[in-house]
């Protein structure tokens, strides 16, 4: 049962992740300049191409993907899935926030959520090791 509750809350900071990203760049369409800025190509200081759009589309399909592995998935392979993804995660938006701050540009609400794109990861790691390893 214990197993389960893990699962369930692991799956729903997922869920919660792929919202805050989305919320986030909501948030950054509403900025000053924002929409001319992609129309010239760039966001965020990167060129827009396909790459990048792959690059970020996967910020949003992994956690959804993630949210129903982490129910389906044996508990090892959940675990170790988790606790990798956990860390890449983690690490990528830690970067994200450095970037904003080298560049000298974070708006308020920007912060916040760079903030909390930093905590979801790293609570699902947290859980991640906090699993109960079955001994065979």
């Amino acid at each position: 049962m214990e197993n389960m509750l893990l699962k369930v809350r692991i799956a729903v900071l997922w869920i919660f992740l792929a919202v805050a990203m989305s919320a986030s760049m909501i948030l950054y369409f509403m900025g000053p300049g924002a929409i001319e800025e992609v129309m010239t190509g760039i966001m965020e200081g990167l060129k827009i191409n396909s790459g990048t759009i792959i690059f970020f589309s996967l910020f949003w399909l992994i956690p959804m993907a993630m949210a129903f592995l982490s129910v389906t998935l044996q508990d090892s392979i959940n675990r170790k899935i988790n606790i990798i993804l956990g860390i890449i995660f983690t690490v990528f938006y830690i970067g994200h926030l450095l970037m904003h701050l080298m560049q000298g540009k974070l708006p308020v609400d920007h912060l916040v959520m760079c903030l909390l794109m930093i905590l979801l990861p790293a609570l699902i790691l947290w859980y991640a090791l906090k699993w109960p390893i079955v001994q065979k």
